[in-house]
């Protein structure tokens, strides 16, 4: 049973995401058909009508662009916090459907890897015995495939991997990176979220320049309970900018 390391992939996203949010915009206020309009926008970088747009606080246009990624390498753990963001659609691998008799991957906790290799060792033998207990159920329940599995998997532990599809549209991303970005997340949930911003950032930097914990834009929403990092996350995100040729950001 092997450790596995998160992986994250675009499936699919929607085509030309600053212009269909450009084109959202401007049809609330423009007498033109959606022919004209798209005309327009087709012959011009709409980049900086649409950090304009959304500077004014103007979102709903958002809404008309979806990202949908393929996850690997996390946790049942993670998927528990995932699934909290409602405005999203989620296909998971079944451990009803998926039998782990020949073994299942899992994830280890960065703290625990720091303890060094006698820590490891110890958690990576506490995986097999639930294997053990996950299989001697199987066998017990009758080794009848699917009603077999679903009562057996009682024994996995969070730490045991699953696969996903997940799809959201770009308003839902942005508010899942203002929390998830934030260093008081969980370490998992956090290495996702980074990840799918470096992803959503290379297909439409327009929309996700700004993306990330609330200390970016302001002050930090956690109030008391501020990790204290601002101006270290400010700069993390100024050198990436600077690395992708963004160092006119208003961050």
């Amino acid at each position: 049973m092997p450790q596995t390391k998160l992986h994250v992939e675009l499936i699919r996203h929607t085509l030309s995401p600053e212009e269909v949010v450009a084109l959202g915009a401007k049809l609330c206020y423009s007498s033109s058909n959606i022919d004209g309009l798209l005309e327009k926008i087709e012959a011009k970088d709409q980049s900086n009508f649409v950090e304009k747009v959304m500077g004014m606080g103007h979102a709903s246009m958002l809404e008309h662009v979806s990202f949908t990624f393929g996850i690997e390498g996390v946790s049942r753990a993670l998927l528990a916090q995932l699934t909290r963001h409602r405005i999203a659609s989620f296909s998971v691998q079944s451990q009803r459907y998926v039998s782990y008799k020949d073994g299942f991957n899992y994830i280890i906790p960065p703290a625990i890897e720091a303890l060094g290799e006698e820590r490891i060792d110890q958690y990576k033998a506490q995986m097999e015995l639930m294997h053990s207990w996950y299989t001697q159920w199987q066998e017990v329940l009758g080794n009848k495939g699917e009603s077999s599995n679903e009562d057996a998997r009682f024994v996995l532990p969070n730490a045991c991997e699953t696969r996903l599809i997940l799809t959201m549209n770009a308003r839902e991303l942005l508010h899942f990176f203002s929390l998830r970005m934030c260093e008081r997340a969980q370490w998992e949930i956090r290495a996702l979220a980074n990840e799918m911003f470096k992803i959503c950032y290379e297909i439409a930097p327009a929309i996700f320049q700004a993306a990330g914990p609330g200390c970016l834009r302001g002050a930090c929403p956690e109030g008391s309970k501020s990790c204290g990092q601002a101006l270290k996350k400010k700069s993390e995100r100024f050198e990436f900018l600077v690395e992708k040729n963004l160092t006119n950001s208003k961050i």
